[in-house]
């Protein structure tokens, strides 16, 4: 059975078309660019998929279940949208400890020391995030969406703001989630990022797909 599948999506804002008749199936296991300019469209595209918006047309089915604003997503999910959702009074550990009072498994405190280590930062770093750089706080993002192993993984521009080996070793991490089971959808600019993780690359420009699936 088919993971996603979307039908005809389309969204506007204010009489703009921002997604226009978006048609597109993936499947369970893989690994899925979004690749277009900023305000192409990516991350309205993540939004119609995890029903945070009311589509104009069209629809959105999750596990064969449609999707909809008002109902509970079919499957665990990581997210990072946009910017890392931080409380920047906290520390690092404690904004992961946060987004594990929210899921239903128990995730123990050694599994969130053991996340920020693996994203390559100090789980015993006392500072407050405010007074992290760009990059750390892309990290603790990137930690917050893998709480709990979730089994569909969503990230909004994942590198922004590491460099060259923290780059290196998010990608380790998606292959690594992917071997776990997990499907990932994940955004970007950057060409040389995705075809260095993805199975597919999906190019979208002013809220429609162009040449809309290719393997790399």
């Amino acid at each position: 059975m088919d993971y996603i599948k979307l039908f005809n999506v389309t969204k506007k804002i204010k009489g703009q078309t921002v997604l226009e008749g978006i048609t597109l199936t993936l499947q369970k296991g893989s690994i899925y660019g979004l690749r277009g300019a900023n305000g192409s469209g990516k991350t309205m595209l993540l939004r119609a998929i995890l029903g945070l918006i009311r589509l104009n047309d069209g629809k959105v089915e999750v596990c064969g279940e449609p999707i909809l604003a008002e109902k509970r997503f079919p499957v665990s999910t990581g997210l990072l949208l946009e910017n890392p959702s931080l409380v920047f009074e906290f520390s690092a550990y404690k904004n992961l400890q946060l987004i594990a009072a929210l899921k239903e498994e128990k995730v123990t405190d050694e599994e969130l020391g053991a996340l920020l280590i693996k994203v390559g930062l100090d789980p015993k770093d006392k500072r407050r995030v405010k007074r992290f750089s760009l990059g750390m706080k892309q990290k603790v993002g990137i930690a917050q969406a893998l709480i709990g192993n979730p089994e569909l993984l969503i990230l909004d521009e994942p590198s922004n703001g590491l460099d060259e080996d923290s780059v290196e070793n998010l990608k380790r991490l998606l292959l690594g989630a992917r071997e776990n089971g997990a499907t990932l959808i994940l955004t970007s600019h950057d060409r040389s990022f995705l075809e260095g993780v993805c199975d597919e690359v999906i190019e979208i420009k002013s809220g429609k797909l162009i040449d809309k699936q290719y393997e790399v």
